[in-house]
């Protein structure tokens, strides 16, 4: 945001009366000296945005204080290793752009039941290649309703099964010294209904009761309802829960045991603040921020992405620049593209998720068509300068099928009608179909649904193994290992959900469970399997080919410099079947989405990259002719001129 004069000057006057009441805080003239530095660089930005949310309030010095006030004491309780950390990510501001960023993604409890096991599983990390580890939500939160951690009752204890915040920091540390960056989930837009905030409020706390979106009657909410969606049709209808304990109506919009906070309170916005900063304070270096799009209401509007959520945002990172410099925030916005794109920013969230090359990886497997990935990554991929993209293929959640109906249409598709495909083919309903999947959230309204399923399961390995069909089982493995391929070489920090590396099947068991039964997406949430991952260094099994070919492909994305930061272009090959982008005008990556063989036109390639007559294969050092190029079924390759 541009900071008019008068909030220059206002924002200098501030701080100079506010400084006196902070500096008692910060006792060390070094850590003065360092705190200082860092607010006069950052308060004038931070008094613009809190000013543009809160200023017309009667009380906004006192909450700006306060602010200001818990970003000193987080400071001063940092660490001297995290301290020393800051001062090394300041002098690399740039540091997650690089090639060296691998990313795996898994519950604490799946992988390795508890945050000791997580710490005796570091060498398998660094054996993959991962310098990045997100531990899905550990903090505590209900037995039952739970969301899957989502639905957090304690930012500053961990689930009692997985260990303890002592534990986690000291887990942080260790990560630190192998080189691997500790990922956490920071849901903020909502709290369970057991966070004590919420059960003050439920005993009637006027403070906390402002904390949450609460309503006396159905007035308003009915209001709000006609524009609003819903987020889970089936399992959770409508947006709001009644609290017969204290007779009102909360704003619920995931779940009736998610209570929407209330960021038009500042008090809310900085009690977060000071549950975000502990957390870098035990060593979080990534906060993944949850379900952004949500965090602003405002009656006739659907109340998502609203400017306001961004103004949340860049005030908070401009806070974390001061306390905890540092931690970065990952966007978590699964919402149209363009939307998605609006929360990355230097000054907001550097790095974000990137759900429309995934849904699109999947959409162009199931047509065996590239036209719309490739038309929509060669309008959507190019980030600013020193931002990046989260690449997936798969995480813990569901599959929407999240383009934009505009770039179908200028590839000749009808968007509903071809959700309505994908959600038969990966089904395994479409004739012909590969895939194994579960349906989640169906709409009967508009038919909206979407998809669950491990990566094998959908990639076709579940289903050819069922049926012993050796070259289905064959195409299956080339899939997975094909798609795995391009979000390990396209532009950003590939993401690996752990167990895809050794091709975990879909898992059936949770409708045992009556607390997971009638969540679907428990299905590709199954507990990681260590006997299986014994087969990983052997070649001839499928465990071990899928593992070892993960840790090439990585290995080799490390030792090529061109894989960092820098340009992605997507081109036309004028094949309808392969995929073809370059990095940084010297790799060119191609990846055929058939079962069959397919030629490419030299001089076609050559309009957009600069073929020599034979490139180096940089997975296998082979030496690639240009004159004839040719694709097996699911073949990729990374080139790079002799």
């Amino acid at each position: 945001m541009q900071i008019n004069e008068w909030s220059q000057r206002e924002a200098q006057r501030t701080l100079s009366r506010l400084l006196p009441r902070i500096e008692p805080v910060l006792s060390d003239p070094e850590d003065y000296r360092i705190f200082l530095t860092r607010v006069h660089d950052y308060f004038p930005r931070i008094f613009a945005l809190l000013h543009d949310l809160y200023g017309n309030r009667y009380d906004f010095f006192y909450h700006l204080e306060q602010i200001l006030l818990t970003t000193a004491r987080s400071f001063a309780e940092r660490s001297e290793d995290l301290r020393a950390l800051d001062a090394r990510r300041e002098s690399d501001p740039a540091w997650y752009t690089s090639e060296a960023m691998v990313g795996g993604v898994a519950y604490v409890d799946l992988f390795a039941t508890d945050i000791e096991g997580i710490r005796q599983k570091i060498p398998y990390f660094k054996e993959l290649g991962l310098s990045y580890l997100h531990l899905m939500p550990l903090y505590r939160a209900p037995g039952v309703n739970s969301d899957g951690g989502y639905a957090v009752s304690d930012f500053r204890k961990l689930n009692p099964q997985l260990g303890t915040m002592a534990g986690l920091n000291k887990l942080a540390a260790e990560f630190r010294r192998n080189g691997i960056s500790l990922v956490l989930d920071f849901v903020f837009n909502h709290t369970s209904d057991e966070h004590q905030w919420a059960l003050n409020a439920l005993a009637g706390d006027d403070e906390y009761q402002n904390y949450y979106y609460l309503f006396d009657d159905r007035t308003l909410p009915d209001q709000y309802e006609r524009t609003l969606r819903e987020i889970f049709p089936d399992q959770a209808p409508g947006n709001f829960t009644y609290l017969p304990a204290i007779g009102k109506w909360a704003w619920t919009t995931f779940n009736n045991f998610q209570w929407d906070l209330n960021y038009q309170n500042p008090a809310t916005f900085n009690a977060m603040l000071g549950e975000m900063l502990f957390l870098a304070n035990q060593g979080v270096e990534i906060l993944r921020l949850d379900a952004v799009a949500f965090l602003w209401k405002q009656m006739g509007t659907a109340c998502e992405n609203l400017p306001q959520a961004h103004l949340i945002i860049q005030a908070y990172n401009a806070l974390t620049r001061i306390a905890a410099p540092s931690m970065l925030f990952k966007s978590e916005a699964i919402v149209h593209p363009r939307d998605v794109a609006t929360y990355i920013s230097l000054e907001e969230c550097p790095i974000s998720y990137n759900p429309t090359f995934m849904a699109l990886i999947w959409e162009a497997l199931a047509t065996r068509e590239v036209k719309l990935l490739r038309h929509s990554m060669s309008k959507r991929f190019d980030l600013p300068e020193g931002t990046a993209w989260v690449n997936y293929v798969r995480v813990h959640d569901d599959i929407g099928w999240s383009f934009a109906d505009e770039d179908a249409i200028e590839v000749g598709i009808q968007g509903f009608d071809h959700r309505q495909f994908l959600n038969q083919f990966f089904l395994g309903i479409f004739p012909g179909s590969f895939s194994t999947g579960l349906s989640f959230g169906y709409n009967p309204n508009n038919q909206d649904m979407r998809i669950c399923g491990t990566t094998a399961s959908l990639a076709g390995l579940e289903k050819s193994l069922e049926v012993g069909e050796k070259h289905a089982i064959e195409y299956a493995i080339r899939r997975i290992l094909m798609i795995h391929s391009l979000i390990i070489s396209a532009g950003g920090i590939p993401l690996i959900y752990l167990g895809d590396e050794i091709a975990t099947l879909n898992d059936y068991s949770y409708k045992n469970d009556p607390g997971k039964a009638q969540d679907d997406r428990w299905v590709h949430r199954p507990r990681f399997n260590w006997n299986r991952a014994e087969l990983r260094t052997d070649s001839a099994t499928i465990e071990g080919r899928i593992f070892q070919t993960f840790k090439h492909m990585i290995h080799v994305r490390k030792r090529t410099p061109q894989f960092g930061d820098g340009s992605t272009l997507f081109f036309d090959t004028q094949n309808p079947h392969v995929l073809a982008f370059s990095r940084n005008t010297e790799v060119l990556v191609l990846a055929n989405f058939s079962e069959f063989e397919q030629m490419l036109q030299s001089d076609v390639i050559n309009a957009y990259f600069s073929l020599t007559p034979t490139m180096t294969d940089l997975l296998t050092g082979d030496t690639v002719r240009t004159d004839a190029l040719h694709l097996e079924p699911y073949q990729y390759l990374w080139m790079a001129r002799k």
